[in-house]
């Protein structure tokens, strides 16, 4: 029986209220209140200029390339290392997704693997700031615009991260943002995407509500999508970010418990580099690739419920056409997993994953305890 999962909501503030006046106001679709309330506000808190809300961080992703203008014969380089939708919503819009390797200090994507990749199809930069530590922007940004690339930033994993005392998403040429359950602030499902520019928040509220024009009734002039969210999400979502700094609070206090609890453990951390901001979205750990299994089961045995860290997309079989190594990213992939990280994990419950772990080494007694 799972005592500690990997990762549960805080559902403690005004949501059950503001659920119930959506309910009570029948606005409960896409259409109410709580949808401009919330995008105001998350634009106020990540201070870019334009906010539209999505049914899902995925749909989020292809909106912003559509929005771009990404599609069939473009290149879109991107980090192996990430969650699947990065890729995937690449290859919806009919672009080829360029994998480049990962930094070995804040497994994030490697700015010279990315300009090593560049050719005369290349269209844009997609920089996932994975786990919540912030990308490489400044060289980033640098070699997009000594290129006259586009950028977008897959923030879904980083909401309340800086970098340089920015707030990630508002860096690139546009950004998304994912609201999943296990997000720092969630609607359930849900996504937002934001940029600083009017023409391109335009051409994604257009995009996401079917292609309807703007001026005629139910006149459609683009090929739309349907991926639009609801008042409810939307009202879920406000609730949410009026307690993000609280959360986000805890969940630097819960890193910094791990990195106290563990300091003395054959684990690498995932730690906070210089001139960033980390959000620790999930608190995340490298150990001995034939120890991450094992102590894996063993915490689940415990109760503690853990998960892998993502595995390079590259070497999954409809990515894998053709051979490549990143080897940062590989050796990243198959020594890393997630401790549970969410804001309401209390600290005897971290003290017991910390014992739990230290069990574990001294009772494998096959590598030895490093010597800080």
């Amino acid at each position: 029986m799972i005592l500690i999962p990997v990762y549960k909501p805080s559902l403690f503030g005004n949501e059950r209220k503001y659920v119930l006046d959506c309910l009570d106001s029948t606005w409960i679709s896409s259409k109410g209140e709580y949808l401009r309330k919330f995008e105001d506000k998350f634009s106020e808190k990540i201070n870019v200029n334009y906010a539209t809300t999505t049914s899902n961080g995925t749909v989020a992703l292809h909106l912003a390339l559509l929005s771009l203008g990404i599609g069939e014969g473009d290149e879109v380089i991107v980090p192996t290392l990430t969650y699947i939708a990065s890729v995937n919503a690449i290859t919806y819009t009919g672009a080829k997704p360029i994998f480049v390797d990962s930094l070995s200090a804040t497994w994030q994507m490697d700015p010279a693997d990315v300009e090593r990749k560049i050719t005369n199809k290349t269209k844009a930069i997609m920089a996932v700031h994975l786990y919540g530590h912030p990308c490489e922007m400044d060289a980033i940004m640098r070699i997009a615009n000594k290129h006259g690339l586009l950028v977008i930033e897959d923030a879904a994993e980083a909401f309340g991260s800086r970098y340089k005392n920015i707030p990630v998403g508002g860096i690139g040429h546009i950004a998304t943002f994912s609201f999943f359950g296990n997000k720092t602030i969630t609607t359930g499902e849900g996504g937002m995407v934001v940029t600083n520019d009017k023409t391109l928040i335009d051409r994604a509220i257009h995009f996401k509500g079917q292609g309807l024009a703007a001026h005629r009734q139910y006149w459609h002039d683009v090929i739309g999508y349907n991926y639009r969210m609801t008042n409810i999400c939307a009202a879920i979502g406000l609730a949410q970010i009026e307690q993000a700094d609280i959360f986000i609070k805890r969940k630097r206090e819960i890193a910094a418990r791990y990195i106290q609890g563990l300091k003395d453990l054959p684990i690498k951390v995932h730690e906070e580099s210089p001139d960033v901001f980390h959000s620790y979205w999930m608190f995340s750990i490298l150990v001995d690739p034939t120890k991450r299994d094992g102590l894996r089961e063993f915490l689940l045995e415990n109760g503690i419920e853990t998960r892998p860290l993502f595995y390079p997309v590259h070497t999954m079989p409809m990515y894998s056409n053709s051979f490549q190594s990143h080897r940062v990213a590989e050796d990243l992939g198959w020594r890393g997993l997630n401790l549970p990280s969410y804001p309401s994990l209390e600290d005897d419950e971290i003290l017991l994953i910390c014992n739990c772990i230290r069990k574990f080494f001294l009772n494998s007694k096959s590598i030895d305890f490093k010597k800080r």
